[in-house]
């Protein structure tokens, strides 16, 4: 089993973690040791069997190392595509090293989560939800983008919570997506939605929802959903249901498919709804809905502007762009960029390294 060492000037591990002259070392898929580089001096010439400063198990001798001019971050996470749509290799290869999708029939993206597991595959490890639940003839079912089996419909709240769990058991990622887009035809009923909820929170899932359309969101926070899958852009959101959402739920970003670089009213809106639902304590994670219209494949800059511009400072960026912090035992995956995001936002566009599994991509 290979030992990779990684050298940086500096490293971002994580919230409040900023290492200057930082090593990270890789062995089996996970993060052997990260932090200052001096620490690894410590258990050198014959002292492996001791702990690091940081009270972690010494990490094993390096096979190889890395040294990158750069600044090292951890694996970015891209918390809403349709992978469907766009093509694993170059997701990976514009410096994405997980992704989410949140909407593909289930015998095409299952067994494509399942193949991202392998050491061969070319792409981003992958997370599906599977199937959107919806009601009779509801959004996604009658949407040309979306294939026959997109959209999973039920017809009372029996059959809502019983394809909560059916889709959860096939899946295993903990998440369930439901469509509440009444600006496209019939949605579920407040009944049928929470007894989607709670079938998916007795199992220690979340419930992540596309709410469109006047009311939507605020029968998405009724009913008991965790996560919103976009910022609201469709009316402004009243005070009262900002502070709600800020105490019960996150919000995942895609401001920038309102926007594709021009100012647009609906990016307006959502950005308007998410920078009161961050000044109120809201969390908020980086997603792109990736396949919806011109979004590029990998880290969007563009997203990652969005989000400062409505309220994120740099590093609260940095944390809604990763998942895992860099640590003993999490993943190994991280990211080299030539500057630091702290500094520059542009620097998502100057990317040296990736690694992902333990496996250098570039």
């Amino acid at each position: 089993m290979t030992v990779l060492a990684v050298r940086a000037p500096v490293a971002w591990l994580g919230r409040g973690r900023l290492v200057e002259d930082a090593a990270i070392v890789l062995e089996g898929g996970r993060i052997a040791f990260a932090g200052p580089a001096r620490e690894l001096a410590v258990t050198a010439a014959g002292e492996r069997g001791r702990e690091t400063l940081s009270g972690h198990p010494a990490p094993p001798e390096p096979d190889q190392e890395v040294r990158v001019d750069g600044f090292v971050i951890p694996g970015v996470v891209d918390r809403h595509v349709h992978i469907g749509l766009s093509d694993p290799g170059a997701v990976l290869g514009a410096w994405v090293t997980a992704v989410r999708d949140l909407g593909w029939p289930p015998e095409v993206v299952f067994p494509l989560a399942d193949a991202s597991e392998t050491p061969s595959f070319n792409g981003p490890l992958i997370r599906a939800v599977g199937p959107m639940i919806t009601c009779r003839a509801g959004y996604p079912t009658r949407s040309g983008w979306a294939p026959a089996g997109t959209g999973r419909e039920v017809n009372g709240p029996d059959e809502a919570a019983r394809a909560a769990r059916e889709i959860l058991s096939r899946s295993g990622v903990g998440v369930v997506k439901v469509a509440l887009n009444v600006d496209a035809g019939p949605t579920l009923s407040d009944a049928e939605l929470v007894a989607i909820c709670d079938a998916a929170h007795q199992a220690d899932a979340i419930v992540t929802a596309h709410c469109q359309g006047k009311g939507q969101v605020e029968r998405a926070l009724g009913a008991g959903v965790d996560e919103l899958a976009h910022s609201p852009w469709t009316d402004r959101l009243s005070e009262d249901t900002i502070q709600g959402l800020a105490r019960r739920l996150r919000i995942v970003s895609t401001l920038d498919i309102h926007s594709f670089g021009r100012e647009t009213p609906e990016l307006r809106m959502a950005t308007e709804n998410l920078s009161r639902f961050i000044q109120a304590g809201g969390r908020v994670v980086y997603g792109t809905d990736l396949g919806n219209g011109p979004i590029p494949p990998g880290i969007h800059p563009g997203e990652a502007w969005h989000l400062h511009r409505a309220g994120l400072s740099a590093e609260q960026v940095l944390e809604a762009l990763t998942f895992r912090p860099l640590a003993p035992g999490e993943p190994a995956d991280l990211v080299a960029l030539g500057r630091s995001p702290l500094e520059d936002l542009t620097a998502f566009q100057h990317v040296r390294l990736v690694i992902r599994g333990g496996r250098r991509f570039r």
